[in-house]
């Protein structure tokens, strides 16, 4: 044996402390972004069936939300609105006086230190749930651009910090730009959706935002999961067109998208930790299959590994738990 020749990658791993002082990849507080859904009405605050853990709440719960946020130490918030009308141009979105432009108002206000994030969509306000104005069965994208902008424009009235557009509409990027420089938000960030898969993924999502589309699918403007180099070509364009953040949705099926977009553009990359990640260690997690505390974190830092510099999850509250531990 003595005579043998190989290294001792070992020596790097012997303790804790040993093994902490030589990671390679750190995941912060400050990396997550904790997704919130806003709804209608007084002292609600309802359980999503599908997403243990992850409530519906009231304007009047949304304040201690996020003092609680702001005292685990998470900075950042993204915020989704479940109206009490929709119709088929999805006008709650961008109604002066939506759901989502006062709970972003209110949070600017009871607990500024938060960066608030808009959703930036009209799926969850329009009656057949797609993300754009339909006409004879089709999706169509210039007149959805149009409102998609009022979208964007109302919620940066309100107070947000970045909008988040992720209708998937060709041009939304430009269109926003262009819509928010003109009104006067030239310092209005876009955290564009700019990677966003037709993944089975979402459905817990569709439960708590009550957004699923009464006919067909989004696969007519939502990527084909077996694109890689379309993935590419999107984010692209929306480099092009002006976007500050680039999103990848979902997050843990697709790291190797993830860390070939952070490989190509220089913009801070999102990774959206999606509701169907979320619900399934939560089921494995109750059923006493998986250790939830390792597993979250274990995911979480391989989101940080492939490239993401920021993650949207639902984690985000045990996550900044676990962190100060």
């Amino acid at each position: 044996m003595n005579d043998l020749q190989f290294d001792r990658h070992r020596r790097l791993r012997t303790t804790e402390s040993m093994r902490s002082l030589v990671r390679e990849t750190h995941l912060r507080k400050d990396d997550l972004i904790f997704p919130i859904f806003v709804v209608e009405g007084e002292a609600v605050k309802n359980e999503v069936s599908s997403m243990p853990g992850v409530h519906q709440v009231s304007l009047d719960y949304l304040t201690p939300e996020m003092e609680e946020l702001r005292d685990l130490g998470v900075r950042s918030v993204i915020v989704f609105g479940v109206p009490k009308e929709k119709d088929e141009k999805g006008t709650q979105a961008y109604c002066e006086h939506g759901i989502v432009q006062r709970a972003i108002s209110q949070i600017k206000q009871d607990v500024p230190e938060l960066t608030v994030i808009a959703d930036t969509c009209l799926c969850q306000y329009t009656d057949h749930g797609h993300c754009g104005i339909v006409k004879e069965g089709e999706i169509v994208n210039d007149e959805s651009l149009e409102l998609i902008v009022e979208t964007a424009i109302s919620q940066a009235k309100a107070g947000a910090d970045i909008i988040a557009p992720s209708n998937m509409m060709d041009g939304f990027v430009a269109a926003i730009r262009r819509g928010l420089d003109e009104a006067g938000f030239v310092h209005t960030p876009v955290m564009s959706y700019a990677v966003k898969y037709a993944s089975s993924f979402y459905g817990p999502f569709r439960d708590a935002a009550h957004s699923s589309p009464q006919f067909g699918d989004r696969r007519a403007y939502q990527m084909d999961p077996a694109n890689r180099l379309e993935a590419i070509r999107e984010a692209q364009s929306d480099v092009e067109e002006g976007a500050d953040f680039l999103i990848v949705k979902p997050a843990l099926a697709y790291l190797d998208i993830m860390r070939e977009v952070k490989d190509r553009f220089s913009l801070p990359l999102v990774a959206y930790n999606v509701s169907g990640e979320y619900s399934m260690i939560k089921a494995a997690a109750q059923n006493g299959w998986v250790n939830e505390q390792e597993i979250v974190l274990e995911k979480l830092t391989s989101m940080k590994r492939a490239g993401a510099d920021l993650i949207i999850t639902y984690f985000a509250k045990d996550a900044a738990r676990w962190l100060s531990e």
